[in-house]
């Protein structure tokens, strides 16, 4: 009993201190102020990145943004190669589209860029955000668990950047592509003329989206660690959680050609098994320390 509440103390005392024992009585008031200073450097830096792309917003519009909407965007290139490498025809190639976008309110252009800014601010400055995030939660860790998370930033700017380039490589092109050819009716009676909001939120949602559930490996290392999954668990659950996954590759794609759902289902796929791995080597830790106080 005696141990448990030394320990406590030993972890508030982490926080108070925020790693220097000259602040080891650092009052509720100090820790709000600690975390304002955090707030404020990650702000700034989110603000300076998005500055930055605002005023070179025509070239990260031209070339980044509306890139997926064009027909000779590289995705498309790259894919249809593919088929033909594969000696599959052309059940890579998706059918051209071009989107021309229109805007409904005089200020939507200004707004649109403020969007794109602010959007591109996030994801440029993600591994400085998450920084400060772990520059505070840091102090309150114990040795232990600061040698688990070693390496955490890396992983975790890692894993948003691959779901994010997963997302405007392959999603933003199957997803447009999609779309567009989509047709309501044979008599032409609707005309489809997207607008430039609903394009960026779609490419934002897309990117972002993609961004976070890449994150699985690590949501799936903290589960594990406090007990809420397993290695068994997902092992046990795996046929029901690939046939989900298959029903979101079907959903995405824009043919019902197995080779185009497959594409979009192996990254998935690999992430699942990822998560498997990691929660066996988390469950094998667990055991090996209760076996040393046992």
């Amino acid at each position: 009993m005696a141990t448990n509440t030394s320990e406590k103390k030993s972890f508030f005392k982490r926080i108070s201190s925020n790693g220097n024992p000259e602040n080891a009585e650092m009052t509720f008031i100090d820790h709000l102020e600690a975390l304002r200073w955090h707030i404020i450097r990650a702000v700034i830096a989110w603000i300076s990145v998005s500055i930055a792309i605002f005023v070179n917003i025509d070239w990260v519009f031209d070339n980044l943004v509306y890139a997926p909407a064009h027909s000779n965007f590289i995705s498309y290139r790259v894919l249809c190669n593919l088929s033909h490498t594969l000696h599959i025809g052309e059940a890579l190639c998706m059918p051209p589209v071009d989107i021309p976008l229109q805007g409904n309110t005089i200020s939507g252009p200004f707004m649109s860029a403020l969007s794109i800014s602010m959007i591109g601010g996030i994801i440029v400055a993600f591994p400085y955000l998450f920084w400060e995030l772990w520059k505070f939660i840091k102090p309150a860790l114990s040795n232990k668990e600061i040698k688990y998370a070693r390496g955490s930033i890396f992983w975790v700017s890692l894993c948003f950047f691959t779901g994010a380039a997963f997302g405007y490589f392959l999603l933003a092109p199957f997803t447009f592509n999609f779309l567009a050819n989509f047709t309501l009716g044979s008599a032409g009676a609707y005309k489809y003329m997207p607008t430039l909001d609903d394009y960026i939120d779609t490419l934002n949602s897309l990117i972002l989206g993609c961004g976070i559930a890449f994150e699985l490996p690590v949501l799936a290392y903290v589960l594990a660690k406090i007990g809420i999954i397993s290695a068994a668990f997902l092992r046990t659950y795996r046929k029901y959680a690939f046939v989900i996954i298959l029903v979101i590759a079907a959903i995405i794609t824009p043919s019902p050609d197995w080779t185009s759902q497959l594409i979009v289902s192996i990254p998935l796929l690999i992430l699942y098994e990822i998560s498997v791995v990691i929660c066996s080597r988390v469950d094998k830790q667990k055991a090996k320390e209760e076996k040393e106080w046992s």
